[in-house]
């Protein structure tokens, strides 16, 4: 996966709220998981931590996500990620944060990399979950005063404004 924002809402969409379903529930699931995604090699596979990691990485930018669609919501507290193998290396392009090692560290490392890429390219800001509690999948807001509340308007903002019209609706009678 080239983009990436699109990387990282599609980890964040690995665990489905609405449904209550993990799609890395097992090191090998996640095993696949990043596999089908070129971050890690054939011969790698994940342990227990692994997959306890993932998860911890997943909700920590489920939370996140969640930040930016109002900036004046306190943010949890910051989440560290030390075991993450990376660092800073100097390109002709410019700084560049990339995994030290290989492996499913290491792919977990090129996710975390792709959230500063995000962040250096000016995406971060529009990476968000549906503000439907129910739902909270990630989404790219692609809105120009970048507003977008719903993964989709036809599903989740639809369930969100009928919601309020039949609590209207119920208090005038």
């Amino acid at each position: 996966m080239s983009n990436p924002s699109d990387l990282v809402c599609d980890f964040v969409n690995t665990y489905d709220v609405e449904s209550g379903t993990d799609s890395i529930p097992s090191p090998a699931a996640l095993t696949a998981w990043l596999g089908r995604r070129d971050l890690i090699g054939p011969g790698d596979t994940a342990g227990d931590t692994d997959v306890i990691m993932a998860a911890d990485l997943r909700e920590s930018l489920r939370a996140a996500l969640r930040h930016n669609h109002d900036r004046d919501q306190e943010a949890g507290s910051p989440q560290s990620f030390a075991t993450l193998p990376l660092r800073v290396t100097l390109t002709a392009a410019g700084p560049v944060l990339e995994p030290v090692s290989t492996g499913v560290p290491g792919g977990l490392a090129r996710i975390a990399a792709a959230v500063m890429s995000a962040h250096a390219d000016g995406m971060w800001p529009r990476l968000k979950v549906c503000t439907e509690s129910t739902c909270q999948w990630a989404f790219v807001d692609s809105s120009k005063n970048r507003s977008r509340s719903w993964c989709s308007m036809k599903v989740c903002g639809n369930r969100t404004k009928t919601r309020a019209y039949r609590a209207r609706r119920q208090t005038e009678t």
